[in-house]
């Protein structure tokens, strides 16, 4: 655990958490001139330091073709200068709503930190390499599991899936387990990027990075 500390956001929590320190702290008044390179600073302390099994998780938030919002957790498999990459069944709902409507929002949130980076962009599916390259990195009985949930589609029962996982596991025996064409990436642009971190008496810090002709646009914003 870092050794540096900052004092909680409410004012009646009395125990300290723990804060960047170094190199990975965003200074507010003097930003850095894009957003990647914190952003990945931010991820890395997190998942150093916190102990949370899945640092990557972050909410998804979607529009399905009816304007219905929707939101659930993934996790975050890659980030660049090209996006937030996650993997998932593209005939999901989130995959069914991302086809209907390309745009999606983010939200990678480690409470023990006081920080957050929001993320809103674009959506577009991965190349089928880099779905290929991760679905290689996945554990077999996982692959077997993607091929067996029809995702979020009405379910007889847990039988039921039990036994496609069986049947799929039968199936693939003796040999690699191939990555279904309805299985893969989709990355979200880094239209907007948002870093928050909490401070005391709730005066809280917010920098916003959006996009504008090519070039960031950077913003201090009101808690």
């Amino acid at each position: 655990m870092s050794s540096c500390v900052g004092t909680n956001a409410g004012a009646t929590s009395p125990a300290p958490r723990p804060r960047l320190c170094g190199m990975s702290t965003l200074d507010f008044d003097h930003p850095p001139r894009e957003p990647v390179a914190m952003a990945k600073a931010w991820l890395e302390h997190a998942t150093a330091s916190t102990g949370l099994p899945n640092p990557n998780a972050m909410t998804l938030a979607t529009v399905d073709a009816d304007g219905g919002p929707s939101a659930r957790i993934v996790l975050l498999r890659g980030l660049d200068e090209n996006g937030a990459l996650f993997f998932t069944n593209y005939r999901s709902r989130k995959g069914r709503a991302l086809g209907a409507h390309p745009r999606a929002a983010l939200v990678l949130h480690w409470d023990v930190l006081e920080r957050q980076i929001r993320i809103e962009g674009s959506v577009s599916r991965a190349t089928a390499e880099e779905s290929d390259g991760y679905w290689a990195s996945r554990h077999r009985d996982s692959q077997i599991g993607a091929w067996a949930s029809q995702q979020s589609e009405a379910l007889e029962s847990r039988e039921a899936l039990v036994q496609a996982n069986a049947d799929f596991a039968q199936r693939f025996e003796g040999q690699p387990v191939p990555r279904p064409e309805h299985w893969g990436g989709f990355r979200v642009a880094l239209e907007n990027v948002e870093f928050w971190e909490g401070k005391p008496a709730r005066v809280h810090d917010r920098i916003v990075y959006t996009v504008d002709g090519g070039d960031w646009k950077i913003q201090r914003l009101s808690p």
